[in-house]
């Protein structure tokens, strides 16, 4: 009875982004692959589905990448049958299209953060990232491609998310997650307009990523809760979490849609940039895109999709790009052992010091 109840949440929830309607729905060209109907005419959506036994257990899908160890005779392991899933194409970072909060900041004094909406203009701005997106995956031309979503709960994200949404089928959506840790920067309830903008003041006089709101966050506070879904994400993507039953797809997108400061501090984490970095770093613009693409290694690089002069206007320096140049090339769990920030911090060094060349850092070392 609790699975079923789990299972109809989930529906309920995916279908309140991705509803069954002719608003969804995109004329294909001919020669795109057809959607098989199912029964009760549904379209075709995959699904991770539990199945029961003749004798009435319920056995879960391990979509052929994870299992519990004791469910394998003689003592053999899930990791010596099996190599590692296939690690998703891109992740794509989509700050949320122009909000009620953009265009006017007394709306934060009426309305509390997560329920500010989406202007028309603002969903405009979703529905063309939508297609920006999908023109961007058609360029691979991969017949199988297909993309995952994880959103912000708060009401301008879920928009977007919808508005994205129109620009894919069905049966090219793997799933969706609400993700409660992908949330704004708390800024504190029902703002005060003029309390706010001598509390912005002084944060840029302290400093933008330690400076915590009353009765809010701070950068770093924010930084805290994306640790731990950068964590939760590095272990759906080693177990295969967004694969169809029995699929090993080497061309599935994650989408993060999320708000500008949240996205800058998941960027920082990932590529371990320092607070000085991130400092440097611009907002997205509503409706942008930041992506983060699988290079030749295997690693993920900012490089392999956006040119460097967008990265600078985006506020990285020489050597961050100096890092995302390696980041094309280098292997998952690799070290930059030529990481350039060593000269930053360690000024004693001569020139050729051999040792101080070789120095172990640990910058690099993310999936």
């Amino acid at each position: 009875m609790a699975m079923a109840q789990f299972c109809f949440s989930a529906s309920l929830c995916y279908n309140s982004c991705f509803p069954r309607n002719s608003n969804l729905s995109l004329t294909l060209p001919s020669d795109s692959p057809k959607r098989k109907p199912l029964e009760n005419g549904v379209l075709s959506f995959n699904t991770i589905q539990c199945r029961v036994n003749h004798n009435g257990t319920v056995e879960h899908s391990d979509n052929g990448l994870s299992s519990f160890p004791e469910k394998h005779l003689h003592g053999r392991s899930a990791s010596s049958s099996k190599s590692p899933p296939p690690r998703p194409r891109r992740i794509i970072l989509v700050r949320h299209g122009q909000s009620e909060g953009n265009v006017d900041e007394s709306a934060y004094t009426r309305i509390s953060d997560p329920k500010i909406g989406l202007t028309e203009k603002g969903l405009v701005d979703a529905e063309d990232c939508g297609r920006r997106i999908r023109e961007m995956i058609e360029g691979d031309k991969a017949h199988n491609w297909k993309v995952y979503f994880y959103v912000s709960p708060y009401r301008r994200t879920v928009e977007t998310l919808k508005g994205l949404g129109r620009a894919f089928e069905r049966s090219r959506i793997a799933g969706m997650r609400v993700e409660p840790r992908l949330r704004e920067q708390d800024f504190g309830n029902f703002q005060d307009r003029e309390k706010m903008r001598v509390e912005k003041a002084i944060r840029m006089l302290y400093g933008r990523f330690f400076y915590r709101f009353p009765n809010g966050e701070s950068a770093a506070d924010v930084y805290d809760r994306i640790t731990g879904f950068r964590e939760t994400l590095r272990s759906d993507i080693d177990i295969g979490r967004f694969q169809p039953p029995g699929e090993r797809n080497p061309n599935i997108n994650l989408v993060l849609v999320s708000h500008g400061l949240t996205l800058r501090v998941f960027l920082m984490r990932w590529y371990k940039w320092t607070v000085e970095q991130f400092e440097r770093l611009n907002n997205f613009g509503n409706g942008g895109m930041v992506v983060m693409e699988r290079g030749y290694g295997g690693r993920y690089s900012l490089l392999m999709h956006h040119t460097e002069e967008e990265l600078r206007q985006f506020g990285m320096t020489d050597e961050m790009l100096v890092d995302q140049e390696w980041q094309k090339y280098a292997k998952p769990g690799e070290l930059n052992y030529d990481c350039p920030m060593l000269n930053s911090f360690f000024t004693h060094f001569a020139d050729g010091d051999d040792d101080g060349n070789r120095a172990a850092v640990s910058l690099g070392a993310d999936t």
